[in-house]
């Protein structure tokens, strides 16, 4: 039953699952290259600033929560796709299927060390392939 009282604004922050914040943090800071923000508190929890999403790490056990997976990439958005591409491969990054270009867009998908689904996006400006070079 839907009502007409609003009681969400947006999304703050998602969380994603790690069994070791310092590999998590490693990864999301430095091979990522993300702005590493607060800490919760003093517990194994970190944010990351991705500039239009906070993605926050937290080491489960630490919560008292199960360690789980997320299956489905969160996408990063790049204004370059081959030279973002190239980057994260020389920093050690594997992909995991070949790029997919819709027509509307360029993606690939990766893991970070814990399994969790990620990748790399960039829509064309206009909806239009780039002419092939």
């Amino acid at each position: 039953m839907a009502t007409k009282t609003k009681l969400v604004s947006g999304v703050d922050f998602i969380t994603l699952s790690t069994k070791d914040i310092d590999a998590a943090v490693e990864f999301y800071g430095e091979v990522l290259g993300l702005e590493r923000g607060k800490q919760w508190g003093g517990m194994p929890a970190y944010e990351f600033e991705t500039g239009n999403l906070t993605i926050a790490v937290m080491q489960s056990d630490g919560f008292g929560v199960e360690h789980g997976t997320n299956s489905h990439p969160i996408e990063f958005r790049v204004d370059d796709f081959d030279a973002a591409k190239a980057e994260l491969e020389s920093r050690g990054v594997t992909f995991i299927n070949e790029t997919i270009d819709s027509g509307v867009c360029k993606q690939v998908f990766f893991h970070d060390p814990d399994g969790n689904m990620l990748g790399i996006h960039h829509r064309y400006a206009d909806g239009t392939p780039p002419e092939a070079g």
